[in-house]
């Protein structure tokens, strides 16, 4: 089974951190996102994996340096989640292609999701959801009908994981900034289906805000939502608050927190916070609900991005 990571945009909404890294490898528990993605992927039987990339991609090849069964597209432009495809064809192998989001944590079976596109007669099909922050897609009778009509009571979410089969993509110009979303508006005008295959039962994080990306953490400390097989848990430390661990090493740490490489002066509080490696924290203060970064890369928004 072949899958596509979809790793090139821009974070522009996790700004000012997406100037450290792409959002792609933000660590989760201290592990980068993209490569606990692959290893998820792996290990559900995917063997050949493509990772495109732009926006600081020296970071994600380096990263993925060595990977076995994962090939890296450079896009020297932005060609969006379309374009990015349509260029990837030529890497494809002749079979269904499960393309993910890079910035999304889940607990949807991989494999069933592709089992279910290979037992359908469909062009595609498309990982959806009940989620009201995002239910922006018709869905009838277990198919997408449309992507721009409002019903309360039949629009779902998108979870950005869908299953292709790979000819379709030769629709797309190529070379040009393309969405994916109106190749399917394409297909379904053409009188093509577009199968829906109902995840609402999985959870799902869209790990696009910090507000979003800090939750995340808080779900996966507390138990509130699964782990990964895939974690490791050997860089950094990650602390639930108990009675034991309250007080540790002179810090004290409140609900929940998530420290990478990072030197913590003492009589630091911490509460529902991520420490990235390299963070400067000051001595005696108390920080919540905050991402903690190295302080350097707080600068102005990018005025351009995606």
């Amino acid at each position: 089974m072949q899958a596509m990571i979809l790793a090139a945009g821009f974070g522009a909404r996790l700004l000012p951190y997406s100037r450290l890294l792409p959002k792609p490898l933000f660590p989760l528990l201290n592990e980068p996102l993209l490569l606990l993605t692959i290893k998820h992927l792996q290990n559900a039987g995917f063997d050949h994996i493509i990772v495109n990339c732009h926006y600081l991609k020296e970071q994600i090849i380096e990263a993925l340096a060595g990977m076995v069964g994962v090939v890296i597209q450079e896009e020297n432009i932005v060609l969006g989640t379309g374009g990015g495809l349509r260029m990837a064809l030529t890497l494809m192998r002749d079979e269904p292609v499960l393309v993910t989001n890079g910035d999304i944590y889940h607990s949807i079976d991989y494999r069933e999701l592709y089992r279910a596109h290979t037992e359908a007669d469909c062009a595609v099909s498309m990982a959806m959801h009940d989620c009201s922050r995002f239910n922006k897609v018709l869905v009838e009778e277990g198919f997408v009908t449309n992507f721009d009509m409002q019903s309360a009571f039949k629009n779902m979410a998108f979870t950005g994981l869908h299953v292709l089969n790979p000819e379709i993509l030769k629709t797309i110009p190529e070379e040009e900034q393309f969405c994916i979303i109106d190749c399917y508006r394409a297909l379904l005008k053409n009188g093509n289906t577009i199968k829906a295959v109902d995840v609402s039962g999985c959870s799902w994080t869209d790990m696009g805000t910090v507000e979003d990306y800090l939750a995340l953490h808080g779900q996966l400390l507390k138990g509130d939502i699964d782990r990964w097989p895939e974690f490791t848990e050997t860089s950094g430390k990650s602390y639930v608050c108990s009675r034991e661990n309250e007080q540790l090493l002179h810090h004290s740490f409140k609900e929940w927190a998530c420290v990478g490489r990072a030197d913590l002066p003492s009589n630091v509080t911490i509460m529902r916070c991520v420490v990235w490696d390299g963070a400067v924290l000051r001595k005696g203060e108390i920080y919540s609900d905050a991402l903690l970064v190295p302080e350097e890369i707080v600068q102005p928004a990018l005025t351009t991005g995606m």
